[in-house]
């Protein structure tokens, strides 16, 4: 099991009096890629400044391998930040760039020179030292930015959403990248974003935040496959999202049908939050399902058709690798086992899970 190398108890965070963070606990362990996922205004990079000491907490403490760091300044603190504006400076070279913080720290010329000929042979960007950072492309500049990080050698590497201003394509290359790095150096990555794509491929664990509290921790398959809460299953990925209500153990009511589940201890005539993935939902000739429904919606999407059903006033979401055109009359059957039943929340700011360490 791997040790426990950042701990966060008990963190509260405001700004003009608006509650950021709310009694946050996380612990992150080693060698991980964890993931803060979650919309604008979460809590997700407050929660990364806070570890890397740009931010103050109002209450709670900051313990890195059991010594509290709260109060040392982020020159102090054996973390690297790489931000979305990559923050490299113009005037200087690609190596002047990645040396800058070694000759701050009063490192000789030759151990300098090294470590920028190895920074950049593990981005992929052998021989650009001499390159000036304006003529570099979005891709080459964020790579920089990384390796001006690593020559370091942080114990943790903090990114706050760094490939949110590339394109499509370089976005997904240069995920694989950062992957292989986590590979390669050994190091525990902490990663901001609001993308689920990126959550999903990179992650080790995900941490899944809203309204300044972490609704659920696990792995992307964890989170995607079984979502403590209608939040998290709307957030990650797409859902049809339902009210239902659970008449018995392993059988739950949804639009006047009555669905076999695999769900227990819900209780009897209770209302719970019904999920089901898109993925999920089977359409059959009509009659043969459990309900049925005339296709309202068609689209390709290359590997699946995208299709909407209208059925007992519900719009499903349905993916399927069949073609429904528009107009046709199905059935919906979906397996007992793909029905993910839910409580439902008090109120909107009930939290599904307030504390938590990723295992």
């Amino acid at each position: 099991m791997k040790d426990v190398l950042i701990d966060l108890r008990n963190i509260t965070k405001s700004f003009d009096g608006t509650m950021v963070l709310d009694d946050l606990n996380l612990s992150v362990k080693e060698n991980e890629f964890v993931t803060l996922l979650g919309p604008s205004g979460c809590g997700k990079t407050t929660t990364l400044r806070i570890i890397g000491g740009f931010e103050s907490p109002d209450q709670g403490t900051v313990i890195f391998e059991g010594k509290d760091i709260t109060a040392l300044p982020p020159n102090r603190r054996p973390v690297n930040t790489v931000f979305q504006k990559y923050a490299l400076f113009p005037h200087m070279d690609v190596a002047e760039n990645i040396a800058f913080g070694l000759k701050i720290k009063g490192k000789s010329q030759q151990y300098i020179k090294d470590k920028i000929s190895y920074a950049l042979k593990l981005v992929n960007l052998d021989g650009y030292e001499h390159r000036q950072v304006t003529s570099l492309s979005g891709g080459q500049q964020q790579r920089i930015a990384i390796a001006r990080a690593i020559v370091n050698e942080p114990r943790v590497l903090l990114l706050d959403e760094p490939l949110g201003a590339l394109d499509l394509k370089l976005r997904q290359d240069m995920q694989y990248e950062l992957i292989r790095l986590k590979n390669e150096l050994g190091i525990t990555f902490i990663y901001v974003t609001h993308d689920q794509e990126e959550a999903l491929t990179m992650s080790d664990t995900i941490v899944v935040m809203n309204q300044g509290y972490i609704q659920q921790m696990g792995t992307p398959e964890d989170i995607y496959n079984e979502p403590e809460n209608a939040f998290v299953a709307d957030f990650i990925g797409d859902s049809n999202l339902l009210d239902g209500m659970m008449i018995e153990d392993k059988l739950v009511e949804v639009l006047g049908a009555r669905f076999v589940c695999v769900d227990t201890g819900f209780g009897t005539m209770q209302p719970v939050d019904v999920v089901i993935r898109p993925e999920d939902v089977e359409l059959v000739p009509a009659g043969e399902g459990i309900i049925d429904g005339v296709v309202t919606h068609l689209i390709f999407k290359g590997v699946h058709y995208e299709m909407e059903v209208t059925a007992r006033g519900f719009e499903w979401l349905v993916h399927s690798t069949a073609c429904f055109p528009v107009g046709t009359e199905v059935g919906i059957r979906v397996d007992p086992f793909n029905i993910q039943i839910m409580n439902k929340p008090v109120d909107d700011d009930e939290k599904a899970v307030g504390n938590g360490e990723i295992d």
